[in-house]
């Protein structure tokens, strides 16, 4: 099992990122603070570090600073709403592999988790498939292609990424908010009503009838999955 740990005092976005990574395939370990990062790190060894920098008691660059000076190489990828340059180059001269800022696009950042792990050599070929495949749609994720009947539809980033969402719940369904924080990112104060009118493209480029769509279905009151069948 590839197991990642998760270094961030922020409750609920942590446990919404470790669901997505379990989803992923991934186990995923939460430490609330610095200071039980490092002894997670060190018990647990995990193949993969997500850090805050704006931890209580002990901050972000302390902790990687300090899991370096032990000579633990354990990827790390920096999570944080410090945006500035000056940030960035010090998290990376302290000895971080990738730096994403909040707010996030979630699919953006499984994908950088997957190539950290990957470039690790963590990664033991139970990743993400070379393809998805739905009715006559396939999806390949290594160029973003999606074919119908074998032929390219051509699909803006958002539709793509939203129909990645969808896919990567496996039939279970997924609210409106949770598409618009997975596609457009944490805090994002798009309207809801951007969900349903990407979905109404999705379905007019992949369903044979989208006013009586078999695969990208809508669920009263509730949200969206996708249906295999």
């Amino acid at each position: 099992m590839n197991r990642i740990l998760i270094i961030e005092d922020n409750d609920d976005l942590a446990r919404g990122l470790a669901n997505n990574l379990e989803i992923e395939g991934f186990e995923a370990l939460i430490a609330p603070d610095g200071l039980t990062g490092l002894q997670m790190a060190k018990e647990d060894r995990p193949k993969l570090i997500i850090l805050d920098l704006m931890l209580p008691g002990m901050d972000g660059y302390h902790v990687l600073s300090t899991l370096r000076d032990q000579g633990n190489d354990v990827p790390v990828l920096i999570l944080t709403a410090r945006s500035e340059e000056r940030d960035k180059v010090r998290g990376f001269r302290e000895g971080a592999d990738d730096y994403v800022t909040k707010p996030f696009g979630l699919l953006e950042l499984i994908g950088r988790v997957h190539a950290l792990m990957r470039r690790s050599g963590s990664l033991n070929g139970n990743g993400e498939p070379t393809s998805f495949k739905f009715g006559d749609v396939e999806i390949i994720p290594g160029t973003h292609h999606v074919l119908l009947d074998g032929q390219q539809v051509m699909l803006r980033p958002k539709e793509y990424e939203l129909l990645m969402a969808l896919v990567r719940r496996r039939g279970n369904v997924v609210s409106r908010l949770d598409l618009l924080r997975e596609v457009w990112g944490y805090g994002s104060d798009v309207l809801s009503r951007t969900v349903d009118t990407h979905v109404g493209e999705l379905r007019r480029k992949l369903e044979r009838d989208p006013a009586v769509p078999r695969h990208i279905l809508t669920v009263r009151k509730t949200g969206y999955r996708l249906s295999a069948d």
